[in-house]
């Protein structure tokens, strides 16, 4: 008995498969392109052109007690860098600031974990905000001349209420955009009060704690600054914003320029050193920022 087999259902072809075609690869940059794609270098080349812009108008101006020369600002600096005066009231202002900004951190967490766990918490939160934190710290300096005396204390009072509230109403905004779902998971795994915002809370609403942190830092920078103008010495000694204050007094306008040069430069190493990579190793390591 011969068995006779089926056609096969469909026909069985081999294809020869052309190799793909290799792309050659983009031509290299020229270097200036190349170049100028790193933004710090766009940056540098900012800060030159307005260096010579200011030059230029103080040079067309010709009048030092008005407008000193680029030039002559930045040896003020480096005469004040030398002589270590000029470094010695950066020491103290950034010395108060940070002893202040500390307080005023654990102060706006104390309070938006409590409102973030409580609704008694919640709406003294709320209330608080709404009521101080339209107001300028510098308004309540008399006050705190009024109550701590001449010294130290009062400047702290003012960094506090500048860091507090902008940090507090921060934080308690990220908090409220946390999803549900991540709510849910936390008490799932039986996470309450000050565990479920510190394992829940705190990392999803980081983007808010971060941005809180730089302008809290911004509010007390610039608010100690101003505290400074008004009296400005701590222990006998000034800060940065006496030194202006008192160069301003004695008509040494290049020494002024120095010291604002000095605030604007603490800002920017601040911004770059710390902050910047706070954000790189944590919200945008983990994708929530671009």
């Amino acid at each position: 008995m011969s068995l006779v087999l089926d056609p096969p259902i469909r026909q069985e072809r081999e294809y020869s498969v052309t190799p793909p075609a290799l792309r050659p690869a983009a031509p290299a940059l020229p270097l200036a392109r190349s170049l100028w794609q790193r933004g710090w270098l766009r940056k540098s080349v900012i800060l030159v052109l307005l260096a010579a812009l200011w030059e230029t108008i103080a040079r067309w101006q010709n009048n030092d007690l008005l407008l000193p020369t680029f030039l002559q600002t930045a040896q003020a600096f480096a005469e004040g860098i030398a002589s270590g005066e000029l470094l010695d009231r950066v020491r103290v202002s950034l010395s108060v600031l940070l002893q202040g900004y500390v307080i005023g951190i654990l102060a706006a967490f104390a309070l938006t974990a409590l409102a973030a766990s409580t609704r008694i918490g919640r709406d003294l939160l709320e209330t608080l905000t709404a009521m101080f934190n339209p107001l300028p710290a510098i308004a309540l300096l008399p006050l705190a001349l009024l109550w701590f005396g001449l010294g130290k204390a009062s400047l702290l009072f003012v960094i506090v209420h500048a860091v507090l509230w902008p940090l507090a109403l921060g934080a308690y905004a990220g908090f409220q955009s946390v999803p549900e779902t991540l709510r849910m998971a936390g008490r799932n795994y039986g996470l309450s009060g000050l565990r479920f915002v510190l394992h829940i809370l705190v990392p999803a609403a980081l983007p808010s704690i971060v941005s809180g942190l730089k302008i809290g830092w911004a509010f007390a920078w610039r608010t100690l600054i101003a505290a400074e103008l008004v009296f400005g010495t701590t222990a006998g000694q000034g800060g940065l914003g006496w030194y202006i204050f008192q160069n301003r007094n004695e008509l040494y306008t290049d020494k002024v320029f120095a010291g604002l040069a000095a605030v604007i430069l603490i800002g920017l190493l601040v911004d770059n050193v710390v902050f910047r990579p706070l954000e790189t190793l944590t919200i945008r390591r983990w994708g929530m920022q671009r």
